[in-house]
C-alpha cells in the first residue's frame, strides 16, 4: 500500500513538472522572438525613411543648382543684350549728332568739306568720323553695302537711296522715325545743302528705291567695312 502511494506522488510530480517546462517552452519562447522581430522592423522603417529623406534632400540641391544656373545665363544673356543695345543706341546717336552738325553746309558736286559738300561725301564723312566706318565713295557704291531694309522697318541711323532713273543717285541718313510712319532723313540736298526732309514730300517719295542698314544690332559694321579714311573728290 505505501509503495502504490509512493509511486503515484511520483508520478504526479513527474507531470506537474513536465507542464511546467512545456509551458514555460511554448509561451516565453515566442514572447522574446516577437518582440526582437517588432524592433527589427521598426529599425528597417527607421533606415527606409531616412533614405527617402536623404534622395528627396539630394534631388531638392540638384534642382535649386540647376535653377541658379538656369538663372545666372538668363542674367548674363539679358546684360549681353543690354550691353549690345547700349552700344548700338550710342553709335547711332553719335552718327546723327555729326550729321546734325552739317546742317546748311552748302551742296556741291564732288565736294568733301564743310565748305561744299555732295550727298555721297557727307554720308561717308558722318559715318567716318562718328562711327570709324569707311563707306565707298559714290551713292551707287554705297547702296551695296549692309544689309537690305524694307521700308516698314527702317530705323535711325539706316540709309536710303534714291534715283531718278534706273541707277543710284542720291543717298540720306534716316533722323527718326515717328509713330504714324514718317521717315525723315538728312542728306545733302542739291537745291538747299545738308537739311532734313521727308519721304513723304512729294518729290522725294517717289523717288525712293530701298534702304540698307551698315550699323548691326551689336552696333558693328556689317560686311567688315574697313577703318575710315579721308574722301577723295570723285564723281556723285
Amino acid at each position: 500500500m505505501k509503495k502504490r502511494v509512493l509511486f503515484y506522488l511520483v508520478a504526479l510530480v513527474t507531470t506537474v513538472s513536465l507542464q511546467s517546462c512545456a509551458t514555460n517552452y511554448v509561451v516565453s519562447k515566442p514572447a522574446t522572438y516577437t518582440k526582437e522581430y517588432k524592433t527589427d522592423a521598426k529599425l528597417a522603417s527607421i533606415d527606409n525613411k531616412k533614405m527617402e529623406q536623404d534622395k528627396q534632400k539630394l534631388i531638392d540641391s540638384f534642382l535649386a543648382e540647376k535653377a541658379a544656373s538656369i538663372a545666372s545665363a538668363k542674367k548674363a544673356v539679358k546684360n549681353s543684350e543690354i550691353a549690345k543695345a547700349i552700344k548700338h543706341n550710342k553709335t547711332i546717336d553719335g552718327i546723327l549728332e555729326e550729321a546734325e552738325t552739317y546742317l546748311g553746309t552748302p551742296y556741291r558736286y564732288g565736294g568733301t568739306t564743310r565748305n561744299g559738300i555732295d550727298c555721297s561725301a557727307f554720308v561717308l564723312s558722318v559715318f567716318g568720323a562718328a562711327a570709324g566706318l569707311s563707306l565707298p565713295r559714290v551713292a551707287a557704291s554705297q547702296a551695296q553695302e549692309g544689309e537690305r531694309i524694307e521700308k516698314g522697318e527702317l530705323q535711325k541711323g539706316d540709309l536710303i537711296f534714291f534715283s531718278h532713273g534706273r541707277r543710284i543717285s542720291h543717298v540720306g541718313i534716316v533722323e527718326s522715325v515717328s509713330e504714324d510712319g514718317e521717315i525723315k532723313f538728312i542728306h545733302a540736298a542739291t537745291s538747299k545743302g545738308v537739311m532734313i526732309s521727308s519721304l513723304n514730300d512729294s518729290y522725294w517719295g517717289p523717288k525712293f528705291r530701298f534702304a540698307k542698314r551698315v550699323i548691326n544690332e551689336e552696333g558693328e559694321a556689317y560686311n567688315n567695312l574697313a577703318a575710315a579714311t579721308l574722301p577723295t573728290p570723285a564723281n556723285f
